[in-house]
């Protein structure tokens, strides 16, 4: 805490960051939720208003609804909502796959195309995709996939769903050209454990550990920043989004700070509280976050 070297933020403070390729008005991204639920719409559309309103961006929830027909689109056709900000589609492995498999990777373009997104979240779940009752079986590597998807001529993120990932996994991703690194860290909200509690009680005590296993946001920043270290010239992504178990403005602000690579930080709790009710209750919210941004790059800073 440094008291004594600035004065307090005015209406002419910036926060602006130049992220994938576009101009963010704050470094704050609304992380990917709400892919088929009956609130879908309501919560998407609020978003995307309020992300272009603030100059933000935004992470859709799930799109696999639409890679087959159009019921549901006007749930996640936001473009209009949040203007020239980024807004990215968002698949997992399991349908990534699929489309592989099946030879019809052009339906990945399409959804993009459909949806006027500036390109593609792949999530990354395998563990959450195991402990489902239902849940789909990878038969390659999610690497593989991710790979395999690079010549779709799409900017690309990579997240984790909840449990984050470790340093090889990093090294491996960092390595590739995509657009940034999405944490999706253990400590927000865990979806493989989620999926545990649908099972009957003796499944969920024998598993129940496997979904408490994973990395923190800080954690992985350090597994960032020592990547940077041993790969050099070979890190190709170079920009990263700090999500999961980020509360609020100040884990953004000191997760950024002490990370080597461009960020910006993400949630998805926090903005789903509001989300819901009226925009204007939305509005408040995300001027609270960035004005307490401000305050924090004003005063505070990293300690060494």
């Amino acid at each position: 805490y440094e008291p004594l070297l600035q004065p307090h933020p005015g209406n002419d403070d910036q926060l602006q960051i130049n992220f994938l390729g576009k101009k963010m008005n704050a470094p704050i991204w609304v992380s990917s939720m709400t892919g088929g639920t009956q609130w879908a719409r309501t919560i998407n559309h609020n978003l995307a208003s309020v992300c272009g309103e603030f100059g933000l961006g935004m992470g859709l929830g799930s799109c696999r609804i639409l890679l087959y027909d159009d019921e549901h689109l006007e749930d996640f056709a936001v473009r209009k909502n949040i203007g020239e900000q980024p807004l990215y589609a968002n698949l997992g492995i399991a349908q990534l796959e699929t489309l592989i498999t099946e030879g019809r990777k052009d339906k990945i373009t399409e959804l993009v195309k459909k949806l006027e997104a500036d390109g593609l979240i792949i999530h990354v779940n395998p563990m959450q995709e195991w402990l489902q009752p239902e849940g789909d079986r990878f038969h390659r590597s999610a690497i593989e996939t991710i790979k395999n998807c690079l010549d779709l001529d799409l900017s690309i993120i990579v997240k984790e769903v909840g449990q984050g990932m470790g340093p090889k996994s990093i090294q491996a991703l960092l390595k590739l050209p995509i657009d940034a690194l999405d944490f999706g860290a253990l400590g927000g909200t865990n979806f493989a454990l989620l999926e545990m509690m649908r099972h009957d009680e003796a499944v969920f005590e024998d598993y129940k550990d496997l979904a408490t296993i994973g990395h923190t946001a800080l954690e992985m920043v350090d597994f960032v920043n020592h990547a940077l270290e041993d790969l050099g010239g070979r890190v190709q992504c170079r920009q990263v989004i700090i999500s999961g178990g980020v509360r609020n403005f100040l884990d953004g602000y000191y997760l950024m700070e002490k990370v080597s690579l461009p960020a910006i930080y993400g949630q998805a709790s926090g903005f789903l509280k509001h989300a819901r009710n009226s925009t204007e209750e939305l509005r408040e919210y995300v001027k609270r976050q960035i004005e307490g941004l401000k305050v924090a790059k004003s005063y505070l800073s990293m300690r060494r």
